[in-house]
């Protein structure tokens, strides 16, 4: 399916022209029908020879419709622009050409309508120098009569090969479906209609709307129900999860993950790289701009603060929350003098907060070279950011992550590595008793949003145990090392006579100290305060096999020439590590592991 949108002035036979290519009245109204004006969105459809099903929005021509009109032509990619030849060019023809100007729409035919009341050729030259200004520099040109039906068959055919060069959009792209009306219907629900730009919806979708989730219940397009409908299309969905009293106009229903609700952007104004630089809509610079404007994207209309933040440059707070991407085109108008003042280009959808003097200064050089989504220049700004993240701002994924579903920008990460190894020696020189700092100190002294890049950064001789990083894992302090060979020296002796609490107090080994030396491996811990040398396991099983089986722990203190205080935890211990098995009398064998 195509869908085109009317443009044009007031009284210029954009409803009488779609109704006779149709063969449909668009006006929907009894008012529109009795004032011979539009004044809300219609629409028509008909089979078009050498195009196939074409739908038309047509669009309010009245300066008082503007935004009713800017909310039907926002999701539509052609334009047939309408002139009357006993009117020629008015101004409501230069504030649609504007208009269309801002929103991007290449593609259209100029149509010169009653041809019949006047000769066409002065109101079809008029027209063509307005449009050779804008985007829609080269459209073809077109007159007819809907009064005689001379010249229909040549809008037909013209507007056929107009559509032929239309590029196909995505069947796979996030959908992001703009409301124009929403209404109930009896035994259905609430039902929404709008241009559907790209993507599919199908029955049993789930969408988001707002901060809910709906689901499909129906799809029809061009009143025929059907289980999928692909953008270019007209479209309208029974939803099931949602009143008809909290869906409006201006709404959008999104593919869940997709797209940032946001009430702060920054974008640049005027003319993008894709404009002509002859293109109109490149007028506009930030200080031209008022310091109230309203937004236009979709079908949506939200009233704007601008803050200005260089040349071509400003910072939008919108009146409540749009789903933007990077790369979007907005309509920036003014309404207090009826103008259009050109389109923005969003550059961020997640912009940081302005707090300090020559913040907004700082801002602008940031975004100097930022021309659209790009994830190089995101990660650039922003350091390191999920895929997924990326993905809902708009922003194509590339390159390879550096863990997980995290990218980060090259240079941030190499800093990170480069800081990493003398943030463990400092932690360490501060405090020598702990091995290294914890993943959590590392990752807020690195400014980092996730334990997991901090696991990433990690390579040797670094290494990540029990929690740290650390560097070494068998150097003690001096001080600490000399206490440390003092048990092992008397435990040389008496292997299973473990320091009590007078000779650790001695050697001023503390609970901290006694902790270090266990997570170095030179001495081993039994229990709480009970410590002995490493494999001090398979020397008790060994005295132990000399001890009749089954045993006591009187039997086994003797073994092992040690006092209760030890022999009780050692058997416990021995107990956990499925080396002894206890019995119902509290005797104990040796397992054979």
């Amino acid at each position: 399916m195509h869908v085109v949108a009317t443009a044009g002035h007031v009284d210029h036979g954009k409803s009488s022209l779609v109704r006779a290519l149709t063969g449909r009245d668009p006006d929907r109204y009894a008012e529109e029908k009795r004032r011979g004006l539009t004044l809300d969105l219609g629409y028509a459809w008909t089979d078009l020879p050498g195009a196939g099903q074409v739908a038309f929005v047509d669009v309010p021509g009245h300066e008082r419709f503007v935004p009713t009109m800017l909310a039907g032509v926002g999701p539509v990619p052609v334009a047939l622009f309408v002139v009357a030849a006993d009117g020629g060019w008015m101004p409501q023809s230069a504030e649609h050409l504007a208009a269309l100007d801002a929103l991007g729409v290449r593609h259209g035919l100029l149509v010169v309508t009653r041809a019949d009341l006047a000769d066409p050729a002065d109101a079809t030259a008029e027209a063509l120098a307005e449009l050779r200004g804008g985007s829609l520099r080269d459209v073809p040109a077109v007159a007819c009569s809907v009064v005689t039906g001379a010249g229909l068959d040549d809008v037909r055919a013209a507007l056929a090969a107009v559509l032929a060069r239309v590029p196909s959009p995505d069947p796979a792209a996030p959908v992001r479906f703009w409301v124009d009306r929403s209404f109930s219907v009896t035994g259905a629900g609430t039902v929404v209609t709008g241009t559907l730009p790209a993507g599919a919806v199908a029955v049993g979708d789930e969408l988001r709307l707002g901060e809910r989730t709906v689901h499909v219940r129906g799809v029809q397009s061009l009143e025929h129900p059907v289980p999928r409908a692909q953008g270019v299309a007209r479209v309208a969905l029974n939803l099931r999860g949602v009143d008809r009293r909290d869906v409006r106009r201006g709404d959008a229903l999104l593919t869940p993950g997709t797209h940032v609700r946001t009430d702060v952007v920054d974008l640049r104004v005027g003319a993008t790289a894709d404009d002509a630089a002859d293109d109109t809509a490149g007028d506009v610079a930030a200080a031209d701009l008022p310091p109230e404007l309203v937004v236009h994207v979709g079908s949506a209309a939200v009233p704007a603060h601008v803050r200005p933040l260089g040349a071509d440059l400003v910072r939008l707070r919108l009146g409540s929350a749009l789903p933007l991407v990077v790369g979007d085109r907005l309509l920036l108008r003014d309404p207090a003098r009826h103008e259009v003042l050109g389109p923005g280009t969003v550059l961020d959808v997640d912009p940081p907060p302005l707090r300090r003097r020559g913040a907004a200064a700082a801002r602008a050089a940031e975004l100097a070279d930022v021309r659209g989504p790009d994830a190089a220049s995101e990660l650039r700004r922003r350091k390191v950011l999920r895929g997924s993240r990326l993905r809902e701002m708009g922003v194509p994924v590339a390159g390879t992550p550096v863990v997980g579903d995290w990218y980060a920008d090259p240079g941030f990460w190499a800093q990170c590595r480069a800081r990493l190894r003398p943030l463990v020696a400092a932690f360490a020189a501060a405090d020598p008793l702990q091995p290294g700092p914890t993943l959590e100190q590392v990752r807020r002294d690195l400014a980092l949003p996730d334990l997991d890049l901090v696991t990433a950064l990690v390579a040797e001789p670094l290494r990540v145990r029990g929690g740290r990083v650390v560097e070494r894992t068998d150097d003690l302090p001096p001080a600490v090392e000399r206490s440390v060979a003092a048990v092992l020296a008397d435990l040389a002796g008496a292997p299973f006579t473990a320091p009590d609490v007078e000779r650790l107090r001695e050697l001023r080994l503390g609970r901290a100290e006694l902790a270090a030396a266990v997570r170095a491996g030179r001495l081993a811990k039994v229990a709480e305060g009970i410590v002995l040398a490493p494999g001090w396991a398979d020397r008790a099983v060994e005295a132990l096999r000399a001890v009749p089986q089954p045993f006591s722990a009187s039997d086994a203190k003797r073994a092992l020439s040690t006092s209760r205080r030890v022999a009780v935890p050692l058997l416990e211990a021995l107990d956990a590590a499925g080396r002894t098995a206890r019995g119902a009398d509290d005797r104990r064998r040796l397992t054979g592991r």
